[in-house]
Formats: C-alpha cells, sequence, structure tokens
C-alpha cells in the first residue's frame, strides 16, 4: 500500500469504517482506497474489469488490509446497484463512498465524435449520478460521506477538453445539489479536484519526457506534481469526523494550478525592484 507524507493521521484512524470506490482499480483512486486500508477501513473496490479490479484489491490484502473488487461499469446502474450490495454483505453498511471512474483524452472539438463526446459523459457524470443515487439504499445514515472525484476542467475552460470540462462540470452541480437534498439526512457530498498528480496514467500520457515534465511544473505555483496520497489524504479527512460541517465544497488538490500559469519568477522580479 502506499505510504503518506502525513504523520498526524493515526495508524487505526478509519477502523471500523467502510469505504467503497468506484474505479478503484488504478491511480487515484486506488490510491484513496489504499490509505484508507493502511488506516483501518474494510474497502471495496469496482472496476469495469475483474480481473484489474482483483489485482488492486490484492495489493491491499497482501499488505494486510481488507478489501474485496467487484466487477461493475459505472454506465449500468443495476450493475453498480448489485456491486454494492455485495460489498454490503461483505462489510455492512457504507462509511464513506468515492465516486471516481473517468475516461478522458485529448480532442478538438472538429475532430470529437458525438460518441467519443457521450461516452465521457457517460462514464464521468452519468456513472457519478449512478453511484450517488444506488448507495443511498447502503450508506449510514446519518453519517455518511459522498466524494466526488471531479477535475479543474469543471471551472476552468480547456482546449481539447470540451468533454471532461462538461461533465467535470455536471459532476460539480451535481454534488453540490446532493449536498442540499440529502443534508437534511445527515449525508455530507463533496468533490476533490485533483490536479496534476505523479505517478499516474494521466501525466504520462501528458509529460512524456523530462523536457515536457519540467516545462509543466514550472507553471505551476507550488513547483510540482501531487503525489496520489495528498489525494487520499484529503479524501479521509472529508470521510472523518474533523469534517463534520463541510458539505456541498469542491476542494482543490493541485499545488496552485487553477490559479493559472504561474511560470513567471515574482521573487525574482520584486528583488530586481
Amino acid at each position: 500500500m502506499t505510504s503518506s507524507n502525513s504523520d498526524i493521521i493515526r495508524s487505526n484512524a478509519c477502523a471500523g469504517q467502510v469505504v467503497f470506490v468506484a474505479g478503484g482499480s488504478s491511480g487515484i483512486n486506488l490510491g484513496i482506497a489504499q490509505r484508507y486500508a493502511e488506516l483501518g477501513a474494510s474497502v471495496g473496490l469496482v472496476s469495469r474489469s475483474q480481473d484489474r479490479v482483483d489485482a488492486a484489491a490484492a495489493t491491499i490484502t497482501e499488505a494486510g488490509g481488507k478489501a474485496i473488487g467487484v466487477e461493475a461499469d459505472v454506465r449500468d446502474f443495476d450493475a453498480v446497484q448489485a456491486a454494492m450490495r455485495k460489498v454490503q454483505a461483505a462489510y455492512g453498511d457504507f462509511d464513506v463512498v468515492i465516486s471516481g471512474a473517468a475516461g478522458n483524452f485529448l480532442a478538438p472539438v472538429i475532430a470529437l465524435s458525438p460518441n467519443a463526446f457521450r461516452t465521457v459523459i457517460d462514464i464521468d457524470l452519468i456513472g457519478t449520478f449512478h453511484v450517488f443515487k444506488a448507495c443511498y439504499d447502503f450508506i449510514r445514515k446519518p453519517g455518511a460521506s459522498l466524494i466526488a472525484i471531479t477535475a479543474g476542467q469543471a471551472v476552468r475552460p480547456t482546449m481539447f477538453q470540451a468533454h471532461a470540462c462538461a461533465a467535470k462540470a455536471g459532476v460539480n452541480l451535481l454534488t453540490q445539489t446532493l449536498a442540499m437534498e440529502w443534508g437534511p439526512a445527515g449525508i455530507r457530498v463533496n468533490g476533490i479536484a485533483p490536479g496534476p498528480i505523479g505517478d499516474t496514467e494521466g501525466m504520462a500520457r501528458l509529460a512524456p519526457n523530462a523536457e515536457v515534465t519540467a516545462r509543466l511544473k514550472g507553471r505551476i505555483p507550488l513547483r510540482d506534481y501531487g503525489t496520489k496520497s495528498d489525494v487520499a489524504d484529503l479524501a479521509v479527512f472529508l470521510g472523518s469526523a474533523n469534517a463534520k460541517y463541510i458539505t456541498g465544497a469542491i476542494l482543490d488538490c493541485d499545488g496552485g494550478s487553477i490559479l493559472g500559469d504561474a511560470s513567471g519568477d515574482a521573487l525574482t522580479f520584486s528583488k530586481r525592484g
């Protein structure tokens, strides 16, 4: 399992919690699942491939954690519901639900087919709707924490990302609407918008060599990529009692990337003045 940089989260902080992670076979979502398991939670992972989700669950169980993997496509509501039923039967009602399944690629609108656009909407937005709607019968009420994994494109127009921009904007507003509708039942609903996170498939595609990596890092205010542990620790916080009065929030975990291109060296400029 992954190792976090945080020393303030106790090793048993999530003992007794049940966490459901959609899209949990790799990347940021698997990192969240691993961190929760490392802290004592029982984790249910869902992915379209049984082989991949079994391998993901094995990274947790082989390290002494509790996890099961279930095959389901988030575009299929009945399949998501059936997967949740299996996880609930194994571990009980869910304390935390992570909706993180996503599809993305770079394409200008002129070259983007209607089917390709629809596919990203179906996975990201419809998939999040399915996960959150289906989980209502399986979560702890009051007390459950639902977390959507969204992106900066939801609020920042980005060329060649019309499909992701539209999908994630929908995810943000779905998240905030559910926070309002389900708040009276004691259910919190928030979103995390990761920025450039190292050691992920997405960044490997966007920055395939050292030159591009250096250029991209030079635009980030904190001058480095984040880690999967950075996102995972934020998810753990949102699922904890420490965040009991936070709902409807979209929290950026991006080193300041959402603020814009920070490639100018303001400190050097100020010293010249």
